[in-house]
């Protein structure tokens, strides 16, 4: 299994996305096909954490009013499974690994993933 979960209206995804050959993986654009919840069980066990694979910025935090330091495992991964905005993207995802998100530490793991130097 190789599968990518991006939004294609990121600038920063498809910036990251563009950089690798994914001819043999999966990509899945989440808002036309959202996560679902055996993905999602998959992303939790190569994380340990729903927090993890949740997306800080999205604005529907603030739409919602939501207090992101008051959210349990069980609020992340029911506000993953909600909304595509809350999933930290891109997430990269193979049999072994995971990669989530576009901080320059997972981007760099990625790039040595991929054996692409920048």
């Amino acid at each position: 299994m190789k599968k990518v979960f991006y939004l294609n209206t990121c600038d920063t995804c498809r910036k990251i996305l563009a950089q690798f050959d994914l001819t043999d993986w999966e990509l899945r654009e989440i808002k036309k096909v959202p996560i679902a919840k055996e993905e999602l069980a998959e992303m939790y066990k190569k994380t340990k954490s729903y927090e993890a694979l949740f997306s800080k910025k999205s604005t529907q935090i603030k739409l919602r009013g939501l207090d992101v330091k008051s959210l349990t495992e069980k609020d992340f991964k029911d506000l993953l499974l909600d909304h595509y905005t809350f999933l930290k993207r891109p997430v990269f995802i193979t049999d072994k690994e995971i990669f989530v998100g576009n901080d320059k530490k997972n981007v760099e793991e990625l790039q040595k993933f991929f054996g692409v130097n920048e």
